[in-house]
């Protein structure tokens, strides 16, 4: 016998109260109606769930066992009956958010945190891939939102908030010779014969192209890769000092010191979404929690120097 969310709510409710009394009281019916309907139930699954001899309700062992997992199911049709209202109220089933590989998320992350734990069965794809990628697939509308650095041109079709802002320093081995570059490193000029490896996909359709010095590149996924070849003397790259600190802490990476300029560009870091693919109510959530939340800007010139 399939048991419906009435039987359920009915039974729990006289597991709960102890008697088909005080059960009735809570569901407002009269305890003959209660006691009919775990009769009915009884009769159907030919075992008895509540011993009638004493003055409570008593339940039967096999009740007990039933217990656990009747809660469980109230529980999910709860969370069912709330998240039923809630599509009904512009909430989207699915968010999907794309973060630019080497962006540092936090701030993110605490928000899509807070609006899950508010809306329990929204369904949330967290993406990261390189900047170029998260781009493309923002405007193939394959994200709702994306965490990138924040492009040169203005798109038209792109509305935005800032996040933050990430410093980028050029960083090579501090333990091994970099390939191609020169000993005798003095000017910014003087990378580009050297290997860049930046992080990025595979094309040359690049939208951050503020990093790129040299002609000679080397195009990884992730920040993890990039870091490790760069370690290795694999080449050099522009990465984020949130991403190289720990290394140059530690002293597997040296921040590179030019003459002519200093060694850092600030980049402000935006939550972007498509004016012509209206948002709903999670996304609008994330957004106005990530607006309101006071940024804390990247690490300045005089924390790098803390690195050397």
């Amino acid at each position: 016998m399939p048991l419906s969310s009435a039987d359920i709510e009915l039974f729990l409710a006289v597991v709960d109260h102890g008697s088909f009394s005080g059960a009735a009281r809570a569901l407002g019916k009269v305890p003959s109606a209660v006691s009919m309907a775990i009769a009915n139930i009884e009769a159907e699954l030919n075992y008895p769930l509540f011993d009638r001899s004493h003055r409570e309700a008593l339940p039967t062992p096999q009740a007990r066992a039933l217990v656990p997992h009747a809660r469980t199911v109230a529980s999910r049709l709860r969370l069912l009956q709330v998240h039923a209202v809630e599509l009904s109220q512009d909430l989207e089933s699915t968010l999907t958010i794309a973060t630019s590989t080497g962006v540092q998320d936090h701030k993110l992350l605490d928000a899509v945190t807070h609006v899950g734990s508010r809306y329990p069965l929204l369904r949330i794809n967290l993406l990261r891939a390189p900047q170029d990628q998260v781009r493309a697939m923002l405007h193939q509308e394959q994200t709702d939102l994306a965490l990138m650095t924040s492009s040169p041109h203005v798109d038209r079709e792109e509305a935005l908030t800032n996040v933050a802002d990430e410093i980028y320093v050029a960083v090579a081995s501090a333990t091994t010779d970099c390939h191609g570059l020169p000993a005798d490193l003095r000017r910014l000029e003087d990378l580009n014969a050297s290997r860049q490896i930046v992080v990025a996909g595979p094309g040359d359709d690049i939208s951050e192209r503020r990093l790129l010095v040299s002609d000679a590149r080397w195009h990884v996924d992730s920040t993890e890769a990039a870091l490790a070849l760069v370690e290795r003397g694999a080449g050099w790259a522009n990465l984020p000092t949130s991403a190289v600190h720990q290394a140059v802490s530690a002293g597997r990476l040296r921040i590179l010191e030019f003459d002519n300029l200093t060694n850092g560009l600030t980049i402000p870091v935006h939550l972007i979404w498509l004016r012509r693919r209206p948002l709903r109510r999670a996304a609008h959530e994330i957004i106005d929690l990530l607006r309101h939340n006071p940024k804390k800007p990247g690490q300045t010139m005089s924390d790098r120097a803390a690195f050397n």
